[in-house]
């Protein structure tokens, strides 16, 4: 309901507009000399007083935006953390609280289809992709459950991400730094029906800057040789492919046309049938995208090169020049002999077993190589995927897995279509027509995935929409037995009634009718399905304002100086300090109790922030155990795992409340986790509050040193210019 834009560098723009307007408007060059020197003096005094006044002004102005801006920039706390399950993941000992849970079996009800008559622990245990979905559950049986997993970050399979997707990326960047290896993003067109609505009117330039803000922020986590796919249409497809070039000039586009709607659409002059991919590649790369092999029948390709290069020739290569040995009987290739000195000669006939020696020779009897060298060779050999003809022509067996074929620039099939493949799956999945506008075709995205030649590592979508991206990625997984996992971000209210549904429903079964399953997954489906999925929110901008707080006794000075200087350049931050959005160190010593103003369902309310997930995202902290310990009334929450500045070596993270405590409490604390081994093995411990732990290293300051990395100090008041 609101549309706004903070500068990047209010001062040194409105500095250089009031150079201007003292050049062009006061100090007029043509009537200071029809004037003379008498009255120069005048026009003078007057340049000097309106620059001084101008200066206090853009000092005000520039203070004000600065600390919107550093309100944008900071990283976002995470305000709830959840998890879904898949029931073969969670013990039995479990069993009894879900089934008392009414809260999940509704949703299951709702969602599924589940019946109430079901309602048992023997049902629990003959549906194993049935999710779980920790938000229905207290924080004892979440505790408890986070608590049985060894490697819970391994098993995690997915991420989603509630909040804006630039804010996310912020938070996320050290923990994922360098490991995103395929990025699809279908952002929004700023065209038709889809258009983007910016009150300023400024639609390419606005629309090219949140592209342009969004790209960098996520360059700094793609692999070294990823693939980055940007789904367009004509309306700004020229606009981004001059960005691509200009901003990120190490990238190499190519550009992929998408039959996606080959019923045609509505247009002044045409019926657009298609839309855009780019897939952007580094430019030294030697990546070559792949596509799907056609048909399930194995391909016999001649093993013999041909073809008038030299690598098609033994004098180029001559360790795939050798025998194999063919069994005259059934003519089955049985071995192969190493490869001849290429200057020497070589025997041709038969072996002391009776087999045939086979050559790559060619028509004139030149001497050509196999497609294989001979160490490779042995295992076609081994496998029996080599066969001989009655004539002696060697073929190799090509299973349909094992074919590469080129992955082409136009895509015309039918799958492609995004009405039948997008928007009528998505209904089908949630049981009412198109609840979502212009889905992809979930072929579409995974198809793209799958030309990136990955079997495992993330694949990040930061327009995640409907959730087609996570949905894609679960199919191939289930196709090929990959390993691979993914990361969604969404901002609108669709991530409830949309997004997380639909991930749920798809973990649950492959293929669903009006909302309820049409057919239930395999055994081997349900073991390549997601084990954990992971959903977190963040705190968003206008939490942030509507959490400052000002402290006016901070601001008690004496009036001349307010004037001067403090309400110009320091009033909001000093004043502003202990509000906690802007992180509080002091009210860390209570982390389970930290709170915040949050936007939920049209009303503002006071809700606990979850400062420990925001510290693990801020360390990069992998997580290997999430373990709960009580002493007596005093409750630990210890992360312990790897960051990525400091892979193999172990980091312990210990969260306690240390309000009012004493040298007493120092000494029990001190004690308890030593004998419960809790930092034993650590090269690196973490503690929040007061400690005495040995080795401890205080959580307050690195917290906020790299809450705020990178972000403009609101107060300083300089011209120093910034990119962008």
């Amino acid at each position: 309901d609101s549309d706004f834009f903070i500068h990047k560098n209010l001062r040194e723009f409105l500095s250089r507009e009031l150079d201007f307007y003292l050049k062009n408007e006061v100090l007029n060059l043509n009537n200071l000399d029809i004037a003379g020197e008498q009255a120069s003096e005048g026009w003078f005094q007057l340049l000097r007083l309106i620059k001084s006044v101008g200066h206090q002004v853009i000092d005000f102005l520039s203070h004000i935006e600065g600390f919107q801006r550093m309100l944008w920039e900071k990283r976002k706390l995470v305000v709830d953390t959840q998890y879904c399950v898949k029931m073969d993941q969670i013990d039995s000992a479990f069993h009894s609280a879900i089934v008392a849970n009414d809260s999940q079996w509704s949703e299951w009800e709702d969602m599924l289809g589940v019946r109430d008559a079901d309602r048992s622990a023997s049902f629990l245990e003959s549906q194993p992709s049935l999710v779980l979905d920790t938000a229905h559950f207290d924080p004892d049986f979440t505790n408890r459950l986070l608590t049985s997993f060894e490697n819970i970050e391994e098993a995690t399979d997915g991420l989603l991400v509630h909040g804006d997707n630039w804010q996310a990326l912020r938070l996320l960047d050290n923990h994922f730094r360098d490991a995103i290896q395929c990025l699809y993003i279908d952002p929004p067109y700023n065209t038709g029906d889809s258009e983007i609505l910016y009150k300023n009117g400024y639609l390419a330039s606005s629309w090219l800057t949140m592209m342009d803000n969004r790209l960098s922020a996520a360059m700094p986590m793609l692999s070294n040789d990823p693939i980055c796919y940007i789904a367009i249409d004509d309306f700004e497809m020229a606009d981004l492919c001059m960005l691509v070039d200009a901003r990120f000039p190490s990238l190499r586009r190519e550009m992929v046309i998408v039959n996606h709607h080959p019923q045609g659409g509505k247009a002044k002059t045409l019926s657009t049938t298609h839309e855009y991919m780019l897939a952007c590649v580094e430019g030294t790369s030697s990546r070559k995208l792949r596509g799907r092999p056609k048909g399930d029948e194995v391909e016999q390709r001649p093993f013999k090169r041909s073809g008038t290069a030299e690598s098609n020739f033994r004098y180029a290569r001559p360790n795939s020049f050798y025998a194999l040995l063919v069994d005259q009987a059934d003519n089955k290739v049985v071995g192969l002999e190493p490869p001849p000195s290429a200057d020497g000669s070589y025997p041709t006939g038969e072996t002391e077993e009776g087999y045939a020696r086979v050559y790559p020779m060619g028509a004139n009897n030149e001497e050509r190589v196999w497609r294989r060298s001979f160490e490779s060779c042995q295992k076609l050999v081994d496998e029996s995927n080599l066969i001989c003809t009655e004539g002696r022509t060697i073929y190799q067996l090509i299973e349909r897995d094992e074919k590469t074929p080129a992955l082409f620039s136009n895509w015309t099939d039918s799958k492609y279509n995004a009405g039948t493949m997008g928007a009528n799956l998505l209904g089908d999945i949630m049981g009412r027509h198109n609840p979502f506008p212009y889905p992809k075709s979930v072929h579409t995205v995974g198809d793209a995935v799958y030309a990136a030649g990955m079997s495992d590592g993330y694949c990040m979508d930061y327009f995640a929409g409907s959730g087609t991206t996570g949905h894609a990625v679960v199919n191939l997984n289930r196709e090929d037995g990959g390993s691979r996992k993914f990361i969604l971000v969404e901002a609108g209210e669709h991530f409830d009634t949309v997004l997380l549904p639909r991930i749920k429903k798809v973990t649950f079964a492959p293929e669903w009718k009006n909302g309820k399953p049409s057919r239930v997954a395999s055994a081997t489906e349900v073991t390549r399905s997601p084990r954990i999925i992971k959903y977190i929110r963040l705190e968003s901008y206008e939490d942030a304002l509507d959490s400052i707080e000002f402290d006016q006794r901070a601001g008690e000075l004496h009036l001349e100086d307010r004037i001067e200087g403090y309400l110009l350049n320091y009033m909001l931050k000093w004043e502003t300090k202990d509000s906690e959005t802007l992180l509080n160190p002091s009210k860390l010593a209570a982390p389970f109790d930290y709170k915040l103003r949050v936007h939920s369902n049209g009303d503002t309310i006071e809700r606990r922030v979850d400062v420990a997930e925001t510290f693990n995202y801020l360390l990069g902290l992998k997580v290997r155990t999430r373990r709960e310990y009580m002493d007596e009334d005093r409750r630990y929450l210890v992360f312990s795992g790897e960051t990525r500045e400091r892979p193999g070596r172990t980091a312990v993270v210990i969260w306690r409340d240390t309000v009012d405590w004493d040298e007493a409490d120092l000494k029990r604390d001190r004690e308890f986790v030593a004998d419960n081994g809790i930092t034993e093995g650590a090269d690196s411990i973490f503690v929040n509050g007061m400690s005495s732990i040995l080795g401890g290293k205080p959580i307050e300051p690195l917290f906020k040193e790299r809450m705020f990395a990178g972000v403009s100090d609101p107060s300083r008041p300089t011209n120093a210019k910034t990119n962008g």
